[in-house]
């Protein structure tokens, strides 16, 4: 039986649905958008990358994020509750391995962010001058473990201010502004972009298809994966803010708006960051800053652009790195809140869940925040990770009964789901099956071939497995402690929670 002391009857729900998918666009859009999607956009057949893309939110992304939807809108627990109630006691710890994946982003993801908020303030101090060397100034940033450090911190201080003080006064009314503005700024920067001469080369990289490339398989998985990581279906962020529902609402509109929102903000951010490039400089300095990998793009290539536009250095590159800031603290909000509602739920209230979390995720992101090596790692560990964790959630509807969850998730929609999500949702492990089965290959045979077996190597097999082995274990141990400490939800109480009664 649950912990009686831990009952909780959750009263706080997102005020509109507005509110609620604001909040769920900025889980999704985050850094990957601006730094990510570019690159593999245009190395990758271009408009014949966006189709597959197009086609992968619609059979995955969709799908799990309305699985996720009902996870946390009818148990009203985080992800470890969650998969307690709707799977059984001995399948919390399924629960606990989402849970941890997402955290284990979390502590790195704060360096990123402060990274972000490092080159805002080198923006708006007007360091992005004509002939100023961007790799020096990165190599200088990064190889200096105090400000690394320091702007770590600074990253996860101002969202665990925000997440303490909870969804009423903390992260819905920042997000309801802020991720208007954000595409607001992101539509500035790709007008500006489109307008200099010679943008357009850079919008045929982008969008004119390679349609050979359709049959290749390599685009579609590639596809794929920027979706999976991209959308953050599966993450259990967008389960976390569906604790906050109202009672009525359409899991397939808000899904479809959330994917349809982030692909928006990715095409701006593609505009922008390869429309500039293209016109400020040649085909192949675009394609040399697209193969330099995330913080290249972003931090060095693109950087050293704006000392040539008109306005790039007082006006330009202070919004570009404003917008890449607000994307990933957005994003961070989101995992810390997935942390705080976790640990709520095992009894801890959140003004004492919070501080201990800051000081926790800060301690855990220093090893990131001097080594790049060690970021990188856990980037590659815990992102591949998550494919796991939409598995999870396509199992668990599956144990539910997906029939049974399709006649809820009617329930309290405003248009009926049909039969596209039951059997999507049924062929999902196939389709997991095809895109981990490429990145274990792609371990083995691109990223470390001579050292696959060894477990410190960044980017081998065998770091994957044993970090992962080593978080089910630990979890596996942990099932029962979890399953009996975890309060109390609407699936297991006699009268619904208040918030499950509202429709304010």
């Amino acid at each position: 039986m649950a912990n009686e002391g831990s009952q909780t009857i959750q009263k706080e729900v997102f005020a509109s649905r507005f509110t609620f998918v604001a909040a769920a666009i900025g889980m999704a859009v985050g850094t990957g958008n601006i730094w990510r999607f570019p690159r593999e956009a245009g190395l990758n057949g271009g408009g014949a990358f966006l189709i597959a893309l197009v086609v992968a939110n619609l059979v995955w992304a969709i799908p799990i994020l309305m699985a996720e939807s009902h996870l946390g809108s009818r148990s009203r627990l985080g992800t470890v509750g969650a998969f307690r109630d709707f799977m059984g006691r001995r399948f919390t710890w399924m629960g606990g391995f989402m849970g941890f994946l997402t955290v284990g982003i979390m502590f790195y993801y704060s360096v990123v962010c402060g990274w972000s908020i490092r080159y805002f303030v080198y923006a708006i101090t007007g360091q992005f001058q004509p002939g100023t060397d961007t790799q020096a100034l990165w190599d200088g940033f990064t190889g200096t473990p105090w400000q690394t450090i320091l702007f770590h911190a600074i990253a996860i201080a101002l969202v665990g201010l925000i997440v303490y003080r909870g969804l009423k006064r903390g992260f819905e009314m920042i997000l309801k502004y802020t991720i208007p503005l954000l595409f607001f700024l992101l539509v500035i920067l790709a007008v500006r972009a489109m307008t200099l001469p010679g943008a357009s080369e850079g919008l045929r990289f982008l969008f004119v298809p390679q349609w050979d490339q359709l049959a290749s398989a390599e685009l579609w998985l590639r596809a794929f994966t920027q979706m999976a990581f991209s959308t953050g279906a599966g993450w259990g962020l967008y389960l976390t803010y569906s604790v906050y529902l109202r009672r009525r609402e359409d899991f397939a509109l808000n899904a479809s708006t959330v994917c349809a929102a982030n692909m928006l903000a990715s095409l701006l951010a593609a505009v922008a960051v390869m429309g500039t490039i293209f016109a400020l400089r040649t085909r192949e300095f675009a394609i040399e800053a697209a193969e330099s990998g995330n913080e290249g793009l972003a931090f060095i290539f693109f950087s050293e652009l704006f000392g040539e536009m008109p306005g790039g250095t007082w006006i330009f590159a202070p919004v570009f790195f404003l917008v890449l800031s607000m994307a990933g603290v957005s994003s961070l909000i989101a995992m810390m809140e997935l942390t705080t509602r976790n640990v709520e739920d095992l009894g801890l209230p959140r003004r004492r869940a919070v501080p201990w979390i800051v000081l926790v995720a800060f301690v855990a992101g220093i090893p990131s925040a001097i080594s790049l090596d060690f970021l990188a790692n856990q980037d590659f560990v815990w992102g591949v990770g998550l494919l796991i964790a939409g598995l999870f959630c396509a199992i668990a509807m599956m144990k539910f009964g997906v029939e049974r969850a399709r006649a809820e998730i009617d329930a309290d929609s405003d248009f009926r789901v049909t039969w596209w999500w039951t059997w999507l949702i049924r062929i999902f492990p196939l389709v997991f099956v095809l895109l981990f089965g490429w990145w274990i290959q792609q371990t083995v045979t691109v990223f470390a071939p001579d050292a696959w077996f060894n477990p410190f190597e960044p980017f081998s097999l065998m770091t994957l497995l044993v970090q992962w082995f080593a978080l089910f274990i630990v979890m596996v141990l942990l099932n029962n402690w979890l399953a009996n400490r975890v309060s109390v939800g609407p699936m297991t109480m006699t009268t619904e929670p208040i918030s499950a009664q509202s429709d304010k």
